[in-house]
């Protein structure tokens, strides 16, 4: 009797114990790598006159974060309207690019005779780096801020282009036949067959996408000038301010896997709500 009173305490202790577990293999290697990351930058910096040590930069972090949204003048300006500034760029550049190139990838993997015409154009203008596109941004607009959203456009449309025509054109002939012989229209096509199909490879192409302005935006803010991140990095280094530039580089990868999360997140979320209940 006291034996299968007991077995429900026992099950419910592995139970924990295996919860706790899995919390801890998730948790524990991500925090013990960055503990080993600043182990080795405090090791390598012990007699560094010019490299900053963690604790010289979480000191200066402290500070900066202190009053993220100062103002001083137009190039005076806290970390936080710098980062909003290249938030509002990428929105722009990606947003732009989303509305062009979405739909155009439809149309490319739907129309064979547009592929045709499309796929020697895209080969030749995709590996072509971003940052060639912003002196034509620059010629066309007269201006750096929308030179630079023009560059994040260009980067940004080739992933969304690429894996929305791949997925239109990984869709089995069957369902097409089908849908010919059903008579469907071809806003009926895009609604009930292409569009549920290729949902992942849209949201792989917008996640690529996202990734590659976030990269890009750093360099052509560099080169432009004005508020955003990539000018404060620049204007810091021009200041020989170490300690600002490393806090940068942690902010701009907080920022990138914030938004790769936040897309992961929004993938997951469509594909469940898709699955057949």
């Amino acid at each position: 009797m006291d034996r299968a009173m007991s077995s429900p305490d026992s099950s419910t202790l592995r139970l924990r114990r295996r919860r706790l577990r899995k919390l801890a293999m998730r948790f524990l290697p991500p925090i013990a790598g960055f503990a080993l990351l600043i182990g080795l930058w405090f090791l390598l910096t012990q007699k560094s006159e010019s490299f900053p040590t963690p604790a010289s930069t979480w000191a200066s972090a402290v500070e900066l974060f202190s009053d993220p949204f100062y103002r001083k003048g137009p190039n005076d300006q806290g970390i936080g309207w710098n980062l909003l500034g290249s938030l509002q760029r990428v929105g722009l550049g990606f947003g732009l690019a989303a509305l062009v190139g979405i739909p155009l990838g439809f149309a490319i993997g739907r129309f064979e005779l547009l592929h045709r015409m499309t796929s020697p154009i895209i080969s030749l203008l995709r590996p072509v780096s971003p940052l060639a596109w912003l002196p034509i941004g620059l010629l066309v607009f007269k201006s750096a801020n929308p030179a630079a959203i023009w560059t994040l456009f260009i980067c940004s449309i080739w992933p969304m282009v690429i894996n929305t025509a791949a997925g239109v054109q990984r869709i089995p002939q069957d369902y097409m036949n089908v849908a010919r012989v059903l008579q469907l229209s071809e806003w009926k096509i895009f609604t009930t067959i292409l569009l549920p199909a290729t949902l992942p490879h849209v949201l792989t192409g917008v996640r690529l996408a996202v990734s590659t302005a976030w990269l890009v935006i750093v360099a052509a803010e560099m080169l432009t000038g004005g508020v955003g991140i990539g000018f404060w990095v620049w204007d810091e280094w021009n200041n020989l301010n170490v300690n600002h530039i490393l806090i940068a580089i942690v902010v701009i990868g907080a920022v990138g896997m914030a938004l790769e999360y936040a897309l992961m997140s929004l993938a997951r979320a469509l594909s469940y709500s898709d699955t057949p209940s």
